[in-house]
């Protein structure tokens, strides 16, 4: 759990010091997941935390996606918005086992309901792109080099999350 908040202080605080790299679509998603996995975190599985948590995240997913077509930055936005999805599919399955948070090693076989099993896939995708991106060429800078550590640490995050719940 505590890897979970780690990670989301983590991607707000690169996310925000890379300035004008992250349009408001980009920051107001990752302020969101960091809040909604902060909050699952704290509330120890009220199931109207999560709801509400699983549905500003959908909310945000959209949000951080609009007006972006032929920017430069659609890619990042639309890997953050994979990520509050597949946060939002833990959240939702967390509410279908109980609202428990189960300790890692220990999950309600999460894989055996289509809930669980769409946040799994969600989670694959959301890991091979984060690697996929990596691979390919970026601009240096200090900006480049912020945004590379708030996609790993949110994509370790949403992993902590998936794994818990």
């Amino acid at each position: 759990m505590a890897l979970m908040i780690a990670s989301a202080i983590v991607a707000v605080a690169c996310c925000l010091g890379a300035r004008r790299t992250v349009p408001w679509q980009g920051r107001q998603s990752v302020i969101v997941m960091a809040a909604a996995m902060i909050g699952m975190v704290a509330a120890a599985g009220d199931a109207r935390v999560l709801l509400l948590a699983g549905l500003t995240l959908l909310v945000s997913a959209m949000l951080g996606t609009a007006g972006l077509r032929g920017r430069p930055t659609v890619r990042a936005c639309c890997h953050r918005a994979l990520g509050s999805l597949v946060m939002a599919l833990c959240a939702f399955a967390s509410i279908t086992h109980g609202g428990m948070i189960i300790e890692p090693g220990h999950g309600a076989h999460l894989a055996s309901d289509a809930v669980g099993g769409l946040a799994t896939v969600g989670v694959a995708l959301l890991v091979a792109w984060t690697i996929a991106d990596r691979i390919r060429p970026h601009v240096r800078g200090v900006g480049s080099r912020l945004l590379a550590v708030e996609s790993w640490s949110m994509t370790v995050g949403v992993i902590a999350m998936w794994a818990a719940h």
